[in-house]
């Protein structure tokens, strides 16, 4: 029996010891892991902390990319909007250790006006913009800056203040509505079929685009509305550039040397876009070398840039020359359609608008001695005069420009050390980024209303007021204010006043309308809609 018993008292004491020495071996595990839980909450706690101050939670290593990564996901243009609002109207971007994605971010036109007129000179595009434009927008008057940037905005004033440039773009955009646009709507409209407005907006400003800038036709705009590669590659190369500006530069110089993800994307759409461009640039040239007076004399911008002369007597690359093509077609293809879509979206959603802007066509058709049972309405072309008499369809388009502007953001880089008006240190190098989008929603700068389509406030005792360059920042300011924006306006009256004129768009239930991360605010889904024939007695009495 004390035999047994020993036994089993040794056996326990076997067990005993093995049990502690296997705790103790795995107690520095144990301490490793209680270790990380805690150095986690620590910066979990510590990252939301920051949150308070800073507006984003800044996390160990990553910084403020995971909430970046989120806002990504959705609605990018709306969460920027929602931090600066948090914020006052700025704040300061931290990215990665790693990785030079810090800026500072602003939607105060105090702010805005500092950076486009007050000191100008303090903040070009920058380095850091210049090379991640580059592969699209080359040394383009968007993608330059000194002697380059001025030259290209001398040329075009030259020219796109000149008589006879501004009498031809009237005639053009006139001959396109009336000779491609209206056919198009109307057979769509008698085939009572869904068709994306966006797209036909598109072809429309393309063609007047490279018809008023480059004096070539490329017919995009016609019944059946053909597939047109190189609009859809345009799309795709300044989605992919923009994809440059929130990812670290090593991250897409990687993917780029390696061929992989958005800029493999960027290099195929980049090829389909110079074709494009070079193709231009040599019918052009065989037109102008071909000496015949009717095609020399024409008054387009292009050409203007071919008898440009450098510094050293030399006629300018065609490299250069694509880059100009490019920058023009961004401006002038993209901006004014994207407006007139988001504009006819609002116009939807907020009727009573579309009702005050029938009142002046009718008050407009009335002063022309026009009736219900005429003829000649049905092909009335708008005139010049009538169209800048429209104040509260001004207004319609300037609201669509608040809430919906072509670039909602954009890029400056300081040169030396500043401070910017509300106390924001600025340090040499730094990454300004101001944000159009989030201006058009803030409410220190347009009201609590500032959200709603409300084009009234752009009127006083009926009349059309501007607002300042650096409250609405659609058309930019200072130095780099927008040439085209007069011609913008107009082009963007006739359209919107010949279709109403004719129309009620109705854009289809449930079709999704958010905006796409590009340089440019398209649609991301198109504007699918269908066409309702205007009454005309309902109009005219």
């Amino acid at each position: 029996m004390n035999s047994g018993n020993q036994t089993s008292l040794s056996n326990g004491h076997s067990a005993a010891t093995t049990y502690l020495s296997f705790f103790w071996r795995l107690l520095p595990d144990i301490q490793i892991l209680e270790l990380l839980v805690a150095l986690s909450i620590f910066a979990t706690l510590h990252a939301l902390r920051q949150s308070k101050h800073q507006g984003l939670a800044v996390w160990p290593v990553v910084g403020m990319l995971p909430s970046l990564l989120l806002g990504l996901r959705n609605d990018v243009y709306e969460w920027l909007t929602a931090v600066l609002r948090a914020r006052g109207g700025t704040f300061t971007f931290r990215g990665p250790w790693f990785s030079n994605l810090q800026c500072v971010v602003t939607a105060d036109p105090r702010n805005l006006e500092h950076i486009l007129k007050i000191k100008f000179s303090k903040f070009p595009k920058g380095k850091y913009y210049r090379n991640i434009a580059s592969d699209m927008l080359g040394d383009g008057i968007f993608n330059s800056d000194g002697e380059v940037w001025r030259c290209q905005r001398k040329t075009l004033s030259l020219e796109m203040h000149s008589a006879e440039f501004r009498s031809s773009t009237i005639q053009s955009i006139s001959e396109l509505v009336h000779l491609r646009l209206l056919p198009v709507l109307e057979l769509v409209h008698d085939n009572h079929t869904p068709f994306d407005l966006q797209d036909v907006l598109l072809r429309l400003a393309f063609d007047n685009l490279v018809m008023v800038a480059f004096g070539i036709d490329p017919g995009c705009l016609r019944p059946g509305l053909p597939e047109v590669p190189f609009a859809r590659a345009f799309e795709n190369a300044t989605e992919a550039t923009l994809l440059r500006f929130v990812m670290p530069t090593a991250i897409w110089k990687v993917l780029r040397f390696f061929d992989l993800g958005s800029e493999r994307r960027l290099k195929r759409s980049l090829k389909c876009v110079d074709e494009f461009a070079y193709d231009l640039i040599r019918t052009r040239k065989k037109e102008v070398e071909s000496g015949a007076e009717e095609k020399t004399a024409k008054s387009d911008l292009l050409t203007a840039f071919m008898k440009l002369k450098d510094d050293n007597g030399m006629a300018f690359s065609d490299k250069f020359l694509r880059d100009v093509c490019v920058n023009m077609i961004l401006a002038g293809r993209d901006s004014s359609s994207v407006v007139l879509s988001w504009f006819f979206w609002l116009l939807n959603r907020y009727p009573e608008a579309e009702d005050r802007i029938l009142g002046e066509l009718r008050r407009t058709i009335e002063e022309r001695g026009y009736n219900s049972e005429g003829e000649e309405e049905k092909s009335l072309v708008f005139k010049p005069e009538e169209l800048k008499r429209m104040e509260y369809l001004q207004a319609a388009l300037s609201e669509a420009l608040r809430l919906y502007p072509p670039v909602p953001v954009d890029h400056k880089e300081v040169v030396e050390d500043d401070v910017f008006p509300d106390g924001t240190i600025l340090k040499k190098g730094t990454k300004v980024i101001y944000a159009t989008y989030s201006m058009g929603r803030m409410e220190s700068i347009w009201g609590k209303d500032c959200r709603d389509y409300k084009p009234e406030r752009w009127l006083k005792d009926g009349r059309f007021m501007s607002e300042s360059a650096y409250k609405f920042t659609a058309f930019n300011g200072g130095p780099r204010l927008c040439l085209g924006k007069d011609f913008a306006y107009y082009q963007m009256k006739f359209v919107a006043a010949s279709i109403l004129y004719r129309y009620h768009v109705k854009v289809v239930e449930s079709h999704p309308v958010v905006p796409k991360m590009a340089l440019t605010l398209y649609t991301k889904y198109g504007l699918k809609v269908t066409l309702c024939s205007r009454d005309e007695s309902k109009l005219l009495k």
